[in-house]
């Protein structure tokens, strides 16, 4: 079947031609371009490219060049009309029905090119005329040259009523075309059309190749309904899809692997007036999953940048639900939030390029500026508050689209919740294991130095011995992770004093972390699996140390056949008394120091007594750990 162009050409405009190829070529940016291995012929030289802005490829050893579409049937075998069908199921669009109108709508579009592209000529030469003397004057105090009018086909539309309209119509375009391109307002009650855009400054808006598809205007008079008005949807023109000066900003984009996001139009004039050349602007809405996709088409990481008020904040925090399911390696964005009531535009003409690099310098990863809004949507200074921000920020992370990222944001974000909670004290965190940073090292802040009594060695890992029951907490779980099931804030909070141990047990928290957030955790949730990804963050030596502890056999709760019930029952046992001896530790030395201070008085008798007991009691919980093993 035949498929409309305009259909085609939306299938290119989602899906790059490197995104397809990279799935079977190993492909590295060489400025605009990427290259790989020919995936037609065996060679050790790169001889194929890829080029998105032109969107074909080329294999300099076998001749083959095309598109999108010819890589497919070339690499899988398939048709043309399968191999439309299958990018369009990846770009999520509908095939179009078999419609004989196909070339009717073809020579439609270009039509409406032809009006589009006659308004931009019309509306530059009416920018020289006296009427807009005004727009002039404007575009002259904002210090917009000469250069970027030409540059950006800046332009103007007069206020008489039907200027352009006439304008249109002598030279043969239609009324009904001139409406249907969007230049034209048709009233509900049957008269004359009248134009849209009257008392403006004009900027016309290109596609990606350059060719003007619709207007934005920026109103003259301080009565205007709206300040910027742009084209409506029409057949050339889907505002969501498109980003102003997407054409004039690729090859700096690509120079640089950057490019800027900003409000308007004035944004990007502004910059370019300033060198900075790899500005695009959204068209006044909020970015668009679409506009995503484009930018990303430029660069991995498109920084947007935006007005530090209230407005630029949840421009900002829209942005970042759009992207969340949209996440891939390599592709994310990136937020330059501006002082308040300053745009680009200000900021380059006030400082000029160097201030804008420096606030682009600063600019923070989508990460950082999730987790500022959801830090300050809401207190968090009890066990409640602060279990609604561990849920917030979860179930950010579990909407981002792609597994890998997705495992990694649930990772940042738990060690990022260790850090702040444990720093600012919440209560149940106080007795916890404190990370800094993603993978980070525990904070010694919060370590309480080991005794002699809770550093009895059973079995040796390089240097450091460990204890019986710190071995047995950490190996329970590594044997039956389904415990953290049910008790993942004690594995958690219990103190470990062993560094080796109190690594391991943060790596598998990782993992179980990184797996409800992936909400993956009952496929994963396994010893054979736990196991293999601790082996892969190079864990496997401490492990073996484990399984090969003589307790491992002798305690039948800590064996891998055990059912889970008396695996958590002794557990339990093990993890509270353990708890219990490390709080005793700390109390003896408590009543030791006070025992100088009575001495010294002495009145000694409470203060013996007192130790006394403590003594017996740690006596009798080492004898049943002895017992036990």
């Amino acid at each position: 079947m035949a498929f409309p162009q305009t259909f085609l050409e939306e299938i290119r405009n989602r899906i790059s031609v490197s995104d397809v190829v990279g799935r079977k070529v190993k492909l590295q940016r060489r400025g605009r371009e990427f290259v790989g291995l020919s995936p037609f012929k065996p060679e050790k030289t790169p001889s194929f490219t890829v080029n998105d802005d032109k969107q074909f490829y080329h294999c300099f050893s076998t001749g083959k060049h095309g598109s999108v579409f010819d890589f497919i049937m070339e690499t899988e075998g398939l048709s043309f009309p399968e191999s439309v069908e299958r990018l369009a199921s990846e770009a999520g669009m509908q095939m179009p029905d078999r419609d004989p109108q196909d070339a009717v709508r073809a020579v439609n579009q270009a039509s409406l090119l032809d009006v589009t592209e006659a308004s931009a000529k019309w509306f530059e030469a009416q920018l020289k005329t006296p009427a807009a003397a005004q727009a002039r004057a404007y575009l002259d105090k904002r210090g917009v040259t000469q250069e970027m009018i030409k540059r950006f086909r800046i332009g103007f539309g007069p206020s008489a009523r039907t200027a352009l309209v006439e304008h249109l119509s002598a030279r043969d375009m239609g009324l009904d075309k001139i409406v249907e391109a969007g230049m034209a307002i048709k009233p509900d009650d049957g008269k004359a059309p009248y134009d849209r855009f009257r008392d403006r400054i004009i900027f016309p808006i290109n596609d990606a190749r350059g060719r003007v598809i619709a207007f934005g205007g920026r109103a003259m008079s301080a009565e205007a309904k709206a300040k910027y008005l742009n084209s409506p949807e029409t057949p050339l023109f889907h505002k969501s899809r498109v980003l102003y000066n997407f054409s004039g900003a690729r090859q700096a984009a690509y120079d640089t692997n950057s490019v800027l996001i900003s409000e308007g139009y004035m944004d990007v004039v502004g910059m370019a007036r300033a060198g900075i050349d790899n500005a695009v602007a959204g068209l006044g809405t909020a970015i668009t999953e679409e506009q995503i996709g484009l930018a990303w088409r430029m660069a991995p990481e498109p920084i947007l940048c935006l007005d530090g008020d209230a407005a630029g904040l949840r421009a900002a925090y829209r942005a970042i639900d759009r992207a969340l399911p949209l996440l891939k390696p390599g592709y994310s964005l990136r937020f330059a939030i501006l002082p308040p009531g300053k745009d680009p535009d200000d900021v380059v003409r006030e400082g000029g390029a160097q201030a804008m690099q420096a606030l682009l310098g600063k600019a923070m990863s989508l990460i950082d500026l999730m987790w500022e809004r959801e830090i300050e949507a809401a207190p968090w200074d009890t066990p409640e508050r602060a279990a609604a921000l561990k849920k917030r920020l979860r179930e950010a992370a579990a909407r981002v689209g792609d597994k890998d990222v997705r495992a990694l944001y649930g990772q940042d974000i738990k060690a990022r919740l260790d850090k702040l909670l444990g720093e600012q004290g919440v209560p149940y965190q106080n007795s916890g294991r404190h990370r800094d940073g993603f993978r980070g090292k525990q904070n010694p802040r919060f370590r309480s130095q080991p005794t002699s009594e809770a550093r009895r060695s059973a079995i040796s890992t390089g240097a450091t011995d460990w204890s019986v029951r710190e071995a047995l907490i950490v190996l329970c779980v590594l044997q039956h992770p389904a415990v953290l099931r049910h008790e993942r804030d004690m594995f958690e909070t219990i103190e470990i004093q062993t560094p080796a141990l109190d690594a391991l047990r943060f790596a598998i928290i990782d993992y179980f972390d990184a797996l409800e957030a992936s909400a993956e955790t009952d496929a994963g949730l396994d010893n054979s699996a736990l196991t293999r990804h601790l082996i892969s963050e190079g864990k496997q030596e401490i492990c073996e140390r484990l399984g090969n502890m003589p307790e491992a056999r002798r305690m039948s709760f800590a064996r891998k056949e055990s059912n889970l019930e008396d695996v958590l029952a002794g557990w339990l046992e093990v993890t509270r008394n353990h708890h219990k001896l490390l709080t005793l530790t700390t109390e003896q030395k408590s009543v030791e120091a006070e025992l100088e201070i009575e001495l010294a008085r002495d009145g000694t008798q409470n203060a013996l007594e007192r130790l006394l007991a403590i003594k017996n009691e740690i006596a009798a919980l080492e004898r049943g750990d002895d017992s036990a093993a």
